[in-house]
């Protein structure tokens, strides 16, 4: 039988590659054209699923889960939740968080780093980096940082799912222990009498953006002799990766 260090794919089947060329010098352009070939591809569930790591500034134990990528554009990345949970306690003024994007059907992974802004934006100081492990680096201007999205473009969003998704927002108390279904269910149908057709947004519940300072994409190629390309701020490069 296989064991679990018997289990390994070697990459390269998709056919798909990532050159210096072909990555351009945004990268959030690039994100664009491989999250739309992610959400285009049949066997790919959620293509917006990303792991979303935090840590505890008092504890520095960190925290590792899967949220849904709600919106994306040259301001970053953004994603919705409890304001009273574990992540959104671990997301105040000047943290750290990172994001993973994994879409093994094309063999492409995408990782985003973010902190509270450290000095001023910098410029763009093209600078490419061959390594043996097939790594690119390229320098980016913008500064990451990781801040609550504006209560009027969390109503936007709010007030466009579907209203049992709307109640559920108001029923859950994330991070905290529930003392049994039925209370969570009673909870539910308690606000579904309360609030009618017209839910309205919690204000313990809303948005943040990760604005990146660092964006890594990762294409897998055969003999794990795979394609990586870095974008970062060109005070923040470094070359501590080995995978």
């Amino acid at each position: 039988d296989k064991t679990v260090a018997d289990m390994r794919l070697d990459h390269g089947g998709s056919g798909l590659t990532l050159s210096e060329t072909a990555a351009g010098r945004d990268p959030l352009s690039l994100f664009a054209t491989w999250f739309e070939a992610a959400a285009a591809h049949p066997d790919v569930v959620e293509a917006n699923a990303m792991a979303l790591a935090t840590v505890d500034a008092a504890t520095l134990r960190p925290s590792c889960r899967v949220v849904l990528m709600k919106g994306f554009d040259e301001h970053g990345f953004v994603w919705y939740t409890n304001y009273t949970s574990r992540k959104a306690s671990e997301l105040g003024p000047g943290a750290h968080a990172a994001l993973t994007f994994w879409w093994p059907q094309l063999e492409r992974s995408v990782r985003v780093e973010g902190a509270a802004p450290r000095g001023a934006q910098t410029s763009c100081v093209p600078g490419v980096e061959r390594a043996p492990r097939r790594n690119r680096s390229r320098t980016w201007v913008r500064a990451g940082a990781v801040a609550r999205v504006s209560a009027a473009e969390t109503a936007s969003y709010f007030l466009s799912r579907p209203r049992a998704s709307r109640l559920g927002a108001w029923a859950s108390r994330q991070s905290s222990v529930v003392a049994s279904e039925d209370v969570l269910s009673e909870r539910e149908q308690t606000l579904d009498a309360r609030f009618g057709d017209d839910v309205p947004v919690p204000d313990f519940w809303g948005g943040y953006r990760l604005s990146p300072r660092r964006v890594e994409f990762w294409q897998g190629r055969a003999s794990r002799l795979h394609d990586r390309v870095l974008f970062s701020r060109d005070d923040d490069v470094d070359d501590d990766d080995d995978d």
